[in-house]
């Protein structure tokens, strides 16, 4: 049955209470995404590590080790490195290798110079990329988190050898 409003229209305005607010927002809860930044003017020289996201504006020479987390080459940031992430966006200039666990997005104005693994990937008009591109399947990733590295080497015939094997 319905019941009607508190402010519902019955000849005379009922406008809300002056001291209670006339609407309630909905509060979520979520974990806050922590995110470092490398600014413009910064270079950095060296290896990168850590457990939390990572945007970059600036310039790094060097290695990038966040393999739990993002890393986003922001329109000014230039990357002489190779990455290893959970996942890569790219606006910026990357030269290196990029080590994905899940995706690789490089946006219109990125561009990367080196090879590529990752499980899924993700090239716009306009973006510039020079390498090689390896797209693992989802099982490939579980697999290697369920095997020792040497019992997936001596399980996984080499590449060459597998495809002139079935030739």
């Amino acid at each position: 049955m319905l019941q009607p409003s508190e402010y519902s229209y019955n000849g005379k305005s009922n406008p809300p209470a002056p001291n209670q607010p006339n609407f309630n927002p909905v509060k979520t809860v979520s974990a806050p995404v922590e995110q470092a930044t490398i600014g413009r003017t910064l270079v950095i020289k060296g290896e990168l590590s850590g457990s939390e996201a990572l945007y970059i504006d600036g310039r790094i020479e060097g290695k990038i080790s966040l393999p739990e987390n993002r890393v986003t080459i922001g329109r000014n940031g230039v990357v002489q490195a190779n990455i290893t992430a959970r996942e890569v966006v790219v606006m910026g200039k990357v030269s290196g290798n990029i080590e994905c666990t899940d995706r690789v997005d490089i946006r219109s104005e990125g561009s990367v110079t080196g090879d590529v693994s990752t499980i899924r990937i993700s090239v716009e008009d306009g973006a510039v990329l020079k390498g090689g591109i390896e797209v693992r399947s989802g099982e490939h990733k579980q697999n290697q988190s369920q095997q020792k590295p040497e019992a997936q080497k001596a399980a996984e015939p080499p590449k060459a050898m597998a495809a002139t094997a079935n030739a």
